[in-house]
């Protein structure tokens, strides 16, 4: 697939240096990090296989959740399924 890309001034600088740095295309250089972003390629030096049925990462990083609900003392959420107002 053919397309026009912009790039902002720092994306711009940091692909054409890395295209001078490796000795290939610019376009080399991007159509690496699409593939590599969207999990179709592994990274240099990974001898893991690629897996194209697996989750994509995540956007933003591990972060521990708040607690959403503290049960009074005594009180389990197992209690709370077996009730008998429930149908």
């Amino acid at each position: 697939m053919a397309m026009n890309l912009r790039l902002g001034p720092e994306a711009e600088e940091a692909v054409r240096a890395e295209a001078q740095r490796s000795g290939r295309s610019q376009q080399d250089v991007i159509r690496e990090a699409v593939d590599r972003y969207l999990g179709l390629s592994r990274p240099p030096g990974s001898d893991q296989p690629v897996d194209f049925g697996a989750a994509p990462r995540p956007r933003t990083p591990y972060r521990k959740m708040a607690r959403r609900l503290v049960l009074p003392t005594g009180m389990t959420s197992e209690s709370l399924l077996d009730r008998d107002d429930r149908f």
